[in-house]
């Protein structure tokens, strides 16, 4: 078998994308994809973290542990990296010891470092550039409450993010509508746009809040301050005309869901009314991460 690598929505296809939340689904219903009750037992996970993290941290150890794998976890500060190591390096040496490898790191090139030395498969975990693994258990969140995702009208609202950019790459492969509205100074890359319209994808960027989420089914936001980002006055100004209330839910579809991929900053991207309303499903995409990954694992690992 092919080394099965796990970087981005856009390297993979519809069908190989739907097995693995195929797999998810299952495992949330307690009706796993495989007759084995320990799939991975035997195998190992690193998990190498050189940004903080609570959900994907927590959804891949136990999703891991649950599966009868086991987990090592390794952080900057903890490990060689942080001493001046190479990502390539670190590559060679772990493929020697685990089975699989997630990293959650800045720059993507360290990614596509660890990918080109890896002997064994690689997760992105997160990078500046996407966010895969949130992405998925977004999409998972999406039919759990409303069914099937695709030709539903998705609106993003904020910063044009990484988070942003994977949301392109899933509306092109579970053929949905996204719309995204974003100041102009911080549209999604013009690189991820362009393979949307290349592809047929029904992608928009509007700067206008009001058009993008009238009529949408899904409503999304993320932190106006990711990891790295510096915070200041003249972007919280560029972003609050963005903000999640209830006004916005209300333009929204007549059974529009909330999402937020979290940690969530009350008062800034979105009003408390909104995320701890009848609307948010946050708490079902935080436990879905925990599904999502372990339908990215069995199929890293050759499971499904």
């Amino acid at each position: 078998m092919d080394r099965r690598d796990f970087l981005d929505l856009d390297t993979h296809d519809r069908a190989t994308l739907r097995r693995m939340l195929d797999a998810a689904k299952a495992f949330k219903a307690g009706t796993p994809p495989t007759a084995e009750s320990k799939p991975l037992a035997g195998k190992t996970l690193a998990l190498i973290f050189e940004k903080p993290s609570t959900r994907t941290r927590v959804s891949f150890e136990v999703g891991m542990l649950q599966l009868g794998g086991d987990v090592i976890v390794l952080e900057r500060e903890s490990s060689q990296l942080g001493r001046g190591e190479t990502v390539a390096d670190t590559a060679r040496v772990l493929s020697r010891y685990v089975d699989i490898i997630m990293l959650r790191t800045t720059k993507v090139e360290k990614l596509m470092e660890m990918v080109e030395h890896a002997t064994v498969p690689v997760v992105n975990g997160l990078t500046d550039r996407t966010h895969p693994c949130q992405v998925m258990a977004d999409v998972m969140t999406v039919e759990q409450h409303l069914g099937p995702i695709a030709g539903k009208r998705v609106a993003w609202c904020g910063d044009g993010n990484n988070m942003a950019t994977t949301w392109i790459h899933a509306a092109v492969r579970f053929d949905f509508e996204l719309r995204l509205a974003c100041p102009d100074q911080l549209h999604p890359p013009a690189g991820a746009l362009a393979w949307a319209r290349a592809q047929g994808g029904r992608v928009s960027v509007d700067a206008d809040l009001s058009s993008a989420v009238s009529g949408a089914d899904v409503v999304v936001t993320d932190t106006w301050v990711s990891m790295g980002d510096e915070p200041g006055i003249v972007r919280d100004n560029l972003l609050r005309p963005f903000q999640v209330d209830d006004r916005v839910m209300a333009a929204a579809g007549p059974n529009a869901i909330f999402l937020h991929c979290l940690p969530a900053h009350r008062g800034q991207e979105v009003t408390a009314s909104v995320i701890d309303g009848p609307r948010s499903v946050v708490w079902d995409e935080a436990e879905n991460r925990l599904h999502a990954q372990k339908g990215i694992l069995m199929w890293c690992l050759g499971k499904i």
